[in-house]
């Protein structure tokens, strides 16, 4: 994982190491819900927080109930039908969210017997992390019910991207003085900018898949080279908008680029994150939307705002 490579060095504390994975966790979940979404497996369970009733899924139909799809189809119309691919995508997904969780917990624990007379901020931050984790594990139950109401995802989405960002700010802030350029306000404003657009875009982009799966079910699996005429207006605007970040970023780089080393390399890897989210996305447009590269879009776009958030902190040390 891309984050490694900024932390390399022997981590200091157990702190670090917990708050590190925790990262490298959140990102593959994201990864993780992109192929969720992807391959249509957001029912795969249809009910939470067991599935098919169970803790652990069945792997083959006979282990359930002759009559499963009344018993579940209820609050799906009666189209829920069983797919042990499907279920058991839905159900790593939610064991990952869960080992978040704990990976939270003990970032937590950590932080106040390291930090909580130190830098009481670092524990605040693992402490807010916890607690959306513990709203997001919530609202994925609500999504399951709604059967993947759109805002809700976008919702789910939203805190995943917050999350990331608290569990970021508080490693960061455990190597306080490698990551600190001192005040800039200018720089600071457009990265902030910067990210404000990549969390819409992201947003954005989880509309847009809503409106593919409507073109699915609309046009069937033998159309995908179709689905693209059903939202062409929002994949123009999506692709207009990646224009507009590939140019801020690439702005971003040139300030960074004579800095400290390290910040020269996250800005880097930051652009090149924009310009192969980019290219993830033109194959999606014009290869009638490859099951494949929609989680490689998703987590290039959230690898890219990790890098952003790294960066703003490292601009805004002392009020972070």
């Amino acid at each position: 994982m891309i984050v490694l490579f900024f932390f390399n060095e022997s981590v200091s504390n157990i702190f670090q190491k917990f708050s590190l994975y925790t990262v490298i966790a959140v990102i593959l979940l994201i990864f993780v819900g992109g192929i969720v979404r992807a391959t249509g497996s957001g029912m795969g369970c249809p009910d939470w927080p067991k599935c098919f009733g169970q803790w652990v899924p069945p792997t083959q139909i006979s282990e359930l109930p002759t009559n499963y799809q009344e018993i579940y189809g209820a609050k799906l119309k009666g189209e829920v039908e069983f797919n042990v691919v499907k279920t058991w995508i839905e159900y790593l997904n939610r064991l990952l969210g869960a080992l978040i969780g704990l990976f939270c917990i003990g970032s937590c624990i950590f932080a106040y017997r390291k930090y909580w007379t130190k830098d009481r901020r670092i524990f605040y931050y693992t402490l807010g992390a916890l607690v959306l984790v513990l709203i997001e594990g919530w609202l994925g139950s609500k999504v399951v019910s709604t059967e993947l109401h759109p805002v809700l995802v976008s919702l789910h989405m939203l805190l995943s991207l917050i999350i990331l960002a608290l569990l970021l700010f508080a490693l960061l802030r455990s190597y306080k003085e490698k990551f600190n350029l001192g005040p800039k306000k200018d720089q600071s404003f457009l990265v902030i900018i910067l990210i404000f657009l990549y969390v819409g875009q992201i947003l954005f982009g989880t509309q847009i898949r809503e409106g593919v799966d409507i073109a699915q079910k609309i046009l069937g699996d033998n159309n995908r080279d179709l689905w693209i005429n059903e939202i062409k207006g929002k994949v123009i605007f999506h692709g207009a908008l990646s224009v507009v970040l590939l140019f801020l970023s690439y702005r971003i780089m040139k300030f960074f680029r004579n800095r400290e080393k390290i910040m020269s390399k996250l800005s880097s890897y930051q652009l090149l994150t924009v310009v192969l989210s980019i290219l993830t996305g033109l194959t999606l447009s014009f290869l009638g939307f490859p099951a494949l590269a929609q989680p490689f879009h998703l987590v290039l776009s959230t690898i890219s705002i990790s890098f952003l958030f790294t960066l703003y902190y490292s601009l805004n040390v002392e009020s972070i």
